[in-house]
């Protein structure tokens, strides 16, 4: 009785299993198949990602790290113009295999995986010239006379909307920035990377960085990548280990100055 019960069960898994559909092909097959690896990108965050207009190409230390991991690939690599309100969807759509960098996040985890960090980027507030000594500190920020500017789908519009529900928040849509709503006076604030903070101290010489005690949410960065495809996963946090060992990343941050 037991051998018949055994093989009753034994002949049903077989049955779900052969009436299971089929898994899915892993973004590496697809990648090495079709012999391009296709990555999304904003082109607006100098300097990670930064698209020239003229040309409609990328630069940047993302454009370097996607160039070097298609060519470990041995497959051409396409970029996919993309913004942050829609960046987890062009993954999870099967627009792109992979993004570049992007802070990870509770929200962005919940729809899409992530590749293991490689950097890491700290928030750091900004003003002009003419309004950095009305503030001092993070609270000071934090009043209703103040007006903080932000992008849609970023990282930074929850922050601002968490440390500022005093102030008055101003959300724009990309390609505008939050950064530029402050340049033209139609905000006081915006806060960013410390990465990109310091590419717009440089290029603009009347920001100012506010100051303050610390800096706030120390947060890795790493690659998007599509949540149920581990195949897809371990082979790139498996390429981000190796060129960790190699200086491939120390190297490529210090080429941008970060």
């Amino acid at each position: 009785m037991r051998f018949l019960k055994s093989l009753g069960l034994a002949a049903a898994f077989a049955a779900s299993v052969l009436a299971a559909p089929a898994s899915a092909q892993s973004a590496l097959q697809d990648i090495l198949s079709q012999g391009v690896l296709k990555v999304g990108t904003t082109g607006d965050w100098n300097p990670m990602t930064v698209r020239d207009p003229a040309s409609n190409t990328f630069k940047g230390y993302d454009i370097d790290v996607m160039t070097q991991l298609a060519a470990d690939l041995g497959v051409e690599l396409e970029f996919v113009p993309t913004d942050w309100k829609t960046l987890v969807n062009g993954v999870v759509a099967g627009n792109y295999h992979m993004t570049g960098s992007a802070s990870i996040s509770p929200a962005r985890m919940k729809a899409a995986g992530f590749s293991d960090s490689y950097i890491a980027v700290e928030i750091l507030p900004f003003t002009t010239d003419d309004k950095v000594d009305g503030f001092s500190g993070w609270e000071s920020i934090n009043a209703s006379n103040v007006k903080v500017a932000t992008t849609l789908g970023t990282s930074f519009e929850g922050m601002v909307r968490e440390w500022f529900p005093d102030a008055e928040i101003t959300v724009v849509e990309a390609p505008a920035r939050g950064f530029q709503e402050v340049l033209s006076g139609r905000a006081d604030v915006f806060v960013t990377s410390n990465i990109e903070g310091a590419t717009l101290l440089t290029k603009f010489p009347n920001l100012r960085q506010i100051e303050i005690d610390a800096p706030r949410a120390p947060t890795p960065i790493a690659m998007l990548m599509p949540q149920d495809d581990q195949v897809w996963i371990n082979y790139v946090n498996s390429w981000i280990e190796l060129k960790k060992a190699q200086g491939f990343f120390e190297t490529t941050a210090a080429k941008w100055g970060l």
